[in-house]
């Protein structure tokens, strides 16, 4: 990511946006980056209207049908209110930092919104979860896997809690999704003058070691002095327990891969592999 490029942070009110606010404003002060915050509204909030046709006389249905729609409008214009102020709140938040700050209130699809825009941003930020249970359940993580496969840019999801990164780890399976991420890192402000660890979880072989080097050689002339880890095991399981025993504080890694990493990003095992991750994860196609 160069300079003057633009992050995209999306919020909605819950307890993950105030960390996605800290990071990207963590993210814009590193990469000298402007910050476009977005709201995204549902399609249709409001009541479902019934055909209520031979169950109330005519006059009585229209009078009814006049106020359900006058009750929509009220409850479109409560919701429109209620994003107007998540968004100021986000913006306090970010322009606290120092960082220049631009909002959007939209309508629709989540998803289609952001891939329609993602053009004129360099990276995503977004929260693990949504507002509330059963929307980060059933819809944030299909939103999140879809965006991951649809979008070019890189995805940083925001766990609940903000905390400076200052210690990074790069899962690295050797495919060309992890390849493009050791390569976007080289080049970018991102992460500069932090510690980086390359970490395999499986069998080494030959192939693997050269690829490792090739990829601690990619970062070196990038400035990282990267370290380099091998462990016997699944990477769902090993890469967990590294970041928790060496205290990592991002997680990089591919979104599609040609190993068991790519078995966690792909299909429902998304929303599971967010969950478990107890700190934020770049997510590089």
């Amino acid at each position: 990511m160069n300079s003057t490029g633009t992050l995209i942070a999306l919020v909605d009110g819950s307890k993950y946006s105030t960390s996605v606010c800290h990071y990207a404003a963590w993210i814009a002060k590193r990469t000298g980056s402007t910050v476009k915050i977005y709201h995204v509204l549902g399609r249709r909030d409001g009541v479902e209207q019934q055909d209520l046709s031979g169950a109330i006389q005519l006059g009585a249905r229209s009078h009814l049908l006049e106020e359900l729609s006058e009750l929509d409008a009220k409850r479109a214009k409560l919701n429109q209110a209620k994003g107007r102020a998540i968004l100021e709140d986000a913006q306090a938040i970010i322009e606290a930092e120092g960082v220049t700050v631009e909002t959007r209130l939209r309508q629709g699809d989540l998803v289609e919104t952001i891939l329609a825009k993602e053009g004129t941003g360099d990276l995503i930020v977004i929260g693990k979860r949504g507002e509330a249970a059963d929307f980060a359940k059933l819809h944030l993580g299909s939103n999140l896997e879809r965006i991951v496969r649809s979008s070019h840019k890189p995805v940083f999801v925001a766990n609940r809690e903000f905390k400076p990164v200052t210690n990074v780890l790069i899962a690295f399976d050797g495919g060309p999704s992890s390849l493009r991420a050791v390569d976007y890192l080289s080049r970018s402000k991102l992460l500069a003058g932090l510690p980086v660890t390359l970490a395999f979880a499986g069998v080494e072989t030959d192939d693997i070691r050269k690829a490792l080097e090739q990829a601690k050689s990619t970062l070196a002339g990038g400035g990282f002095e990267a370290g380099i880890i091998v462990e016997n095991g699944k990477p769902e399981t090993t890469l967990g327990r590294l970041v928790e025993d060496q205290e990592y504080d991002l997680v990089v890694m591919g979104a599609y891969g040609h190993s068991r990493i790519r078995s966690l990003i792909i299909g429902s095992s998304t929303t599971e592999m967010v969950r478990t991750c107890k700190v934020p994860i770049l997510l590089m196609r």
